[in-house]
């Protein structure tokens, strides 16, 4: 058994999750609400498997919103952990994608891009780190 209910999250941590939801759900409405937005990146809206991309990106998107959410306001530091990793993957594979396949109102150059999804990976990572630390050092067995 362990004492989960006794770590605290640090506020930091669920600061920068609220920005990533906030970010996913911006996203989501995009997906679903408004196509301009995408139109005017240069993705391609019109015809069934477009939209089926698109819808499926929005779906996912948001269960990794809501999961997020749930975990924050559970503050289970385990749960915590998996949602880190998710976004710790995403966001690693966005490192590598946003460069090589940018969007046409990109608001940064690539090279720019690489360097704000790898800070961004950093803290996610340290994100990762303290909350492990955390889960680590206050687990015990009965």
């Amino acid at each position: 058994m362990t004492k989960l209910n006794t770590i605290k999250i640090p506020l930091w941590v669920n600061i920068m999750q609220s920005i990533l939801v906030l970010i996913m759900l911006g996203q989501v409405y995009m997906y679903f609400l408004n196509h301009q937005m995408m139109i005017d990146s240069g993705i391609h809206t019109e015809g069934i498997p477009n939209l089926n991309l698109i819808y499926e990106m929005g779906a996912r998107t948001l269960v990794m919103a809501l999961i997020s959410i749930y975990v924050m306001v559970t503050q289970n530091p385990q749960q915590y952990l998996v949602v880190l990793i998710m976004n710790i993957l995403r966001e690693g594979f966005e490192t590598i994608i946003d460069p090589l396949y940018p969007l046409l109102n990109a608001p940064a150059s690539p090279m720019v891009d690489v360097v704000m999804h790898i800070v961004i990976v950093a803290v996610e990572v340290l994100a990762f780190v303290t909350v492990f630390k955390l889960v680590k050092k206050n687990s015990i067995t009965v």
